[in-house]
């Protein structure tokens, strides 16, 4: 099994328990006032990292509900196991299972796939492979003018962040055909990939969060430029585009 079959069925797998579960009253492990943990979350990376685990023992998993593996492995699995929790624990239909898989030494993405359990839709890249939405292949789209653009701006979880992602919504939604705030990190940068949106900004955001789309963004023809948070560990913030529009000027 190769590592991108084994994240497939980790993916459809998790997926299953999550549509299974989707109209369900939801458990939830820990409510803040910008976001919520699920028991699901748990129990979605748990089944996810099972199956990863299982298919390649020696590997590590950083997951967004934490470490599993051999955390001194050269390969790690970058699993967020619900990205869109909110939207989940509201019965909204937009939210994904995200898989990546990266070398420690050279550090790089080998390997993503995101799936939507909802529409079954499944994006999948491997490094110096074409990007596929359910096996055709995909590409970013050919638009380079802001005024026929649609764009994702999210807002993050704190007071900066908000205050950032507000402001560039501002700005945007002068210059671009659309906005949107979607609530999927990954889910905006497979659109990015499959030529649906053109760019998604956010600035604070957690690598599980975009490992897997980011892969599939560059794969496409896109661009993505990831930020270290200067004190915060694991904390990115994320410019995407199509790598056509000017995303500079909205910035």
């Amino acid at each position: 099994m190769t590592p991108l079959q084994a994240a497939e069925q980790a993916a459809r797998q998790a997926g299953a328990l999550l549509r299974e579960n989707f109209l369900r009253d939801k458990e939830i492990d820990e409510a803040r006032h910008h976001d919520v943990k699920l028991a699901l979350d748990r129990q979605s990376q748990d089944l996810i990292a099972k199956i990863l685990l299982e298919a390649y023992p020696g590997y590590a998993l950083y997951g967004e509900e934490g470490l599993a593996g051999n955390q001194e492995s050269s390969h790690q699995w970058i699993v967020d196991p619900i990205d869109g929790t909110v939207n989940y624990l509201y019965s909204i239909p937009h939210f994904c299972i995200s898989i990546a898989l990266r070398t420690r030494d050279p550090e790089e993405l080998v390997m993503g796939l995101i799936y939507d359990p909802m529409l079954d839709e499944l994006w999948t890249v491997e490094q110096g492979g074409t990007p596929t939405l359910n096996g055709q292949p995909i590409s970013c789209s050919p638009r380079s003018k802001l005024e026929e653009s649609i764009l994702f701006v999210g807002c993050g979880k704190d007071e900066q962040a908000m205050a950032t992602g507000l402001e560039r919504f501002k700005r945007a939604s002068i210059r671009a055909r659309k906005m949107r705030m979607m609530g999927s990190a990954a889910l905006g940068l497979a659109y990015i990939a499959a030529g649906r949106l053109d760019a998604y900004l956010e600035s604070r955001i957690s690598l599980w969060d975009v490992a897997a789309g980011t892969m599939l963004v560059e794969a496409a023809g896109g661009q993505v430029e990831l930020t270290p948070h200067p004190t915060k560990p694991d904390v990115w913030s994320v410019v995407a585009s199509n790598g056509k529009i000017p995303i500079e000027e909205i910035l």
